[in-house]
């Protein structure tokens, strides 16, 4: 059980290093892949940090010995309170557009981490059949922001619809995506999306999606847009506006086009969901968690050997 737990523990130091991230001790006991007592969690990271494995600075874990590292991870979470505020404000206003039936605020802000060029990225759920309908109307918005350079507020890249909730791609990524959405409206899709999606449990049971605390009345605005296209042209519409954007996110991953950041533009669409590629930034990250991975292994393994050989047995050598 110890050696497993400590196994765990070095997981999830693994994958929050990827991003330069340490992590507290609530933190890691969240994304633990195993439920565990907290007594004992708490017992074996002090076994992991007494043998160098792990490094506490102040009330962090990191796998680096690097001071700098806890800075940056406070000034970003600061800086993410204040762009939550915008968000929060950005969100009741997208909520208000036809078919939207939730907002989440999603990537690293949901993580309550924002650099000094954080955009806001939002988790959308739409009505059955009319995703297509209700992006393309909110993209457009989108293209009008440009004029006031706030476009980074209004990353709206992962769509589902209510009959799509369940994400195809399981992995600790995308788990990891989803417990940590912030809902931000629309209570009753949220509860339909952890319905959809309790194979995250299995990755860390010791979370869950959470669920959003306000459900507004439906506003005449949202019902009016609905109105106009609650018809046979608006199916034709929806269809084609699948179609006429799967063709144009196609040609820009023919031509290996670069997004701001420097990763691979691509999109993955349906009938149910638009959401970006897993074949580019998730493959890439996943591929990197393995080796990673698999490098801190080897040095576990090695550290346990030691502790075998100088204390006949690597137990609680602190209580």
């Amino acid at each position: 059980m110890e050696i497993q737990l400590q196994k765990s523990i070095l997981k999830v130091l693994v994958y929050f290093d990827l991003f330069n991230y340490p992590v507290s001790e609530d933190e890691i006991y969240l994304f633990l892949d195993k439920k565990a007592d907290r007594e004992e969690l708490l017992c074996q990271l002090r076994l992991l940090v007494l043998h160098e494995m792990v490094y506490k600075i102040n009330e962090f874990y990191s796998l680096k010995p690097d001071p700098s590292l806890v800075k940056k991870r406070l000034d970003e979470n600061n800086r993410a309170q204040v762009l939550l505020k915008t968000a929060r404000r950005i969100s009741r206003f997208l909520y208000l557009f036809p078919y939207v039936r939730a907002i989440s605020i999603s990537g690293s802000l949901s993580k309550n981490v924002a650099d000094e060029k954080a955009d806001i990225d939002y988790f959308i759920i739409t009505q059955p059949n009319r995703l297509w309908i209700a992006r393309s109307i909110m993209h457009f918005f989108k293209k009008l922001t440009f004029i006031t350079g706030h476009q980074h507020w209004y990353c709206m890249n992962y769509y589902v619809d209510e009959e799509g909730l369940q994400i195809e791609e399981k992995n600790i990524f995308t788990a990891t995506e989803l417990v940590t959405l912030m809902p931000m409206r629309g209570n009753g899709a949220i509860q339909k999306l952890i319905e959809a999606n309790e194979w995250t449990k299995e990755y860390f049971p010791n979370t869950t999606i959470k669920c959003a605390s306000c459900d507004p009345p439906r506003s005449w605005v949202k019902g009016l847009g609905e109105s106009l296209f609650n018809n046979s042209l608006g199916q034709r519409l929806e269809n084609y506006l699948m179609g006429l954007t799967s063709k144009r996110w196609k040609k820009k991953e023919d031509n290996q086009k670069l997004n701001i950041k420097g990763n691979r533009m691509g999109l993955k669409t349906d009938k149910h969901f638009c959401k970006p590629s897993p074949v580019f930034f998730q493959k890439k990250l996943l591929e990197s968690y393995q080796t990673r991975l698999h490098e801190w292994n080897l040095k576990w393994n090695v550290m346990i050997s030691r502790a075998k050989a100088s204390h006949g047995f690597f137990r609680r050598e602190i209580i």
